[in-house]
């Protein structure tokens, strides 16, 4: 398996290299709760976060990897960076370079923005998130949160709803979830679904009710009020009656479903508070098996392996 230099996309990556940064995370995640097993793999490597966007899980679960495996952690803060004075993401990146940064997580509301910088610079560069597009380490840990509870991919139903029209993590996770022989559902408002999103190999609809029945997992995406340049839905409230999740509806999933959201949760709105904090929940655990994932990315692409 060759080694690519950056992880820009799962669209990208072949189903043995999916299950190989998988396999890595798992070997990562006794280090989190075990101080005693963090090593210093990546003593001599550099890392910066560039998030040009807002994020608690990806900014800090990519810090806190970095520290877990011994490497030097720093986040350029953009807004009190020469960003703010007109600098180019080219530019930025390439004086980064030369000061010797190993690797570079981006998040940014540009699509592409990730493939540029890593076009211009040595380093090797991680999306965090670029636009709407893809949203790949939260796929990854996700795919790592389903296997952890269930297992094998094959056959499994996996529904994704809500704002999949602006959801990277939607096609992130349809990228990879179907190369692992999931069977994915996406379902969400017709204003923020596209039926040509079936050339994913999904399933599409608008019947909420239907997309949950005998699902094996249910993940819920934040509404994005922040990309919508049109008024989608009346109100929240509005949204929330029709089209969010509540304890009656989830229990058309099946008995042990999986109850996943990537974070920040509108609680009351995708997902009703008692599921959220109910017996099918592994929200939070996503969020520790993000930074085990993210310790095998950087292990991985930092060449420490």
């Amino acid at each position: 398996m060759d080694k690519k230099k950056d992880l820009l996309g799962i669209k990208d990556l072949q189903k043995d290299e999916i299950l190989h940064l998988l396999k890595l995370a798992n070997e990562m995640k006794p280090k989190i709760r075990d101080k005693n097993l963090r090593d210093n793999s990546l003593e001599k490597s550099s890392l910066v976060t560039l998030f040009y966007e807002n994020s608690t899980r990806t900014k800090m679960s990519f810090l806190l990897a970095g520290e877990y495996l011994g490497a030097k952690v720093d986040d350029l803060g953009i807004a009190t960076s020469s960003v703010s004075k007109g600098e180019s993401l080219i530019d930025t990146g390439v004086n980064l370079d030369y000061m010797g940064i190993n690797i570079m997580v981006i998040r940014h509301s540009m699509t592409g923005a990730p493939h540029l910088l890593a076009k211009n610079v040595s380093a090797s560069v991680i999306n965090g998130g670029d636009g709407s597009n893809e949203h790949p380490t939260q796929a990854l840990l996700d795919m790592y949160t389903i296997q952890e509870k269930k297992g094998d991919f094959k056959d499994l139903k996996v529904t994704i709803l809500g704002d999949i029209a602006n959801s990277r993590v939607a096609r992130s996770n349809a990228f990879g979830l179907v190369k692992l022989g999931a069977k994915v559902t996406l379902a969400g408002p017709a204003t923020l679904i596209s039926k040509d999103m079936a050339v994913l190999g999904v399933d599409v609809t608008t019947n909420i009710k239907e997309a949950i029945t005998d699902a094996d997992v249910v993940m819920g995406l934040r509404i994005q009020l922040e990309r919508q340049k049109a008024h989608p839905f009346p109100s929240l409230e509005e949204y929330a009656k029709f089209f969010g999740v509540n304890k009656e509806l989830f229990k058309y999933a099946k008995k042990d479903a999986l109850l996943m959201h990537p974070g920040p949760v509108n609680r009351g709105v995708e997902l009703t508070s008692d599921i959220i904090d109910g017996e099918n929940s592994v929200i939070y655990e996503q969020a520790e098996n993000g930074v085990a994932v993210r310790m095998a990315i950087l292990k991985h692409f930092g060449g420490a392996e």
